[in-house]
C-alpha cells in the first residue's frame, strides 16, 4: 500500500506505485511516474515530466524535472527527465528536464548525487556515477560509467567524460576528458590515469600498463592528436585502446590537454 504522508500534493495524473513512499509536504505533479520502492523524502518536487524507475532514493529539498535555466526555454519545448533505478538524490540536488533533444535528460541507474548538486538540460548522467557536493553540471553535458566527481567542479556544456575519470575538487572542466584518465585544476588538465580507480574496478595489471602507453603516445610522444591516433590504430588495439580511440576521433570539443 502507498505510503503518502497526508500534507503530500499528489496532483491527479501522477502514477505512484503501490510500493512507493512519498513525505511530508511533497509535491508530486500529474503526469509523473514514480516507480517501485521509491522513498521521496519532505519536501520534495518532482515536476510533470518526470518517469523514475525503482528503488530510488530522493531526499530532503529535492527538485527533480524542473524548468531548464535555458533563456530560450518554453513549455512547447519541454522534454522529459528519465529516471533509471537504485539512484540516490541527496539533500538540495537539482536536476532539469530536457528541452532540446527528443530523449530530454537522462539519469541511469545507481548514482550517487550528493548535497546540491545541478545539471543541467538535456544531460545524459549513465551508470555508477558519484558527483561530490555543490558540483555544477551544464547542458547537453555526457558522463559516462563509472566516474568520480569530486567537490565543487564546473563542467561546461557539451563537454563528454569518459568512462572510469576522476575530477579534482574545483575543476573548471572547459573540454572533454578521455577515459581512465584524473583530471584537476582550472582550467583543468590531465593529471594522469586514473590507476586506482581501474584498480578497484578489477582491470589487471597487463591492460592497465596498455591505458598507460596508449595515453603515452597521445600526450607525450611528440605527435600531434591526429599523427597519434594514425600510430595507435596502425597496430594491434586492446577494447580499452579501442574505447580511448573512438572517444577522441569522435570528440567535437577537443580533448583536455595535459598538464
Amino acid at each position: 500500500m502507498e505510503q503518502i504522508h497526508p500534507s503530500a500534493i499528489i496532483e491527479d495524473g501522477a502514477e505512484i506505485h503501490p510500493s512507493a513512499s512519498i513525505g511530508a509536504f511533497s509535491i508530486i505533479e500529474s503526469g509523473a511516474v514514480i516507480g517501485p520502492e521509491c522513498i521521496i523524502e519532505s519536501c520534495v518536487r518532482i515536476f510533470n515530466a518526470v518517469h523514475m524507475g525503482s528503488n530510488n532514493h530522493v531526499f530532503h529539498g529535492v527538485v527533480l524535472g524542473c524548468e531548464p535555466q535555458d533563456l530560450g526555454y518554453t513549455t512547447e519545448k519541454s522534454k522529459p527527465l528519465t529516471i533509471g533505478s537504485g539512484n540516490m538524490f541527496k539533500e538540495g540536488v537539482n536536476i532539469s528536464r530536457g528541452v532540446k533533444t527528443e530523449n530530454g535528460s537522462i539519469v541511469g541507474d545507481h548514482n550517487y548525487f550528493m548535497c546540491g548538486v545541478h545539471v543541467g538540460h538535456d544531460c545524459h548522467i549513465r551508470d555508477n556515477i558519484v558527483i561530490a557536493p555543490n558540483s555544477v553540471i551544464g547542458g547537453h553535458v555526457s558522463i559516462s560509467e563509472y566516474v568520480f566527481i569530486s567537490g565543487l567542479v564546473a563542467i561546461h556544456q557539451f563537454v563528454n567524460i569518459g568512462q572510469y575519470t576522476m575530477l579534482g575538487g574545483c575543476a573548471k572542466v572547459v573540454k572533454d576528458i578521455p577515459p581512465f584518465t584524473t583530471a584537476d585544476g582550472n582550467p583543468a588538465r590531465i593529471a594522469g590515469f586514473n590507476s586506482v580507480g581501474m584498480k578497484r574496478a578489477g582491470f589487471s595489471s597487463a591492460a592497465r600498463k596498455r591505458i598507460k602507453q596508449c595515453y603515452h603516445t597521445l600526450y607525450h610522444s611528440g605527435l600531434n592528436i591526429t599523427q597519434a591516433l594514425e600510430q595507435l590504430k596502425s597496430g594491434t588495439l586492446s577494447a580499452e585502446d579501442a574505447l580511448i580511440v573512438d572517444f577522441v576521433e569522435n570528440s567535437d570539443r577537443g580533448i583536455t590537454a595535459h598538464r
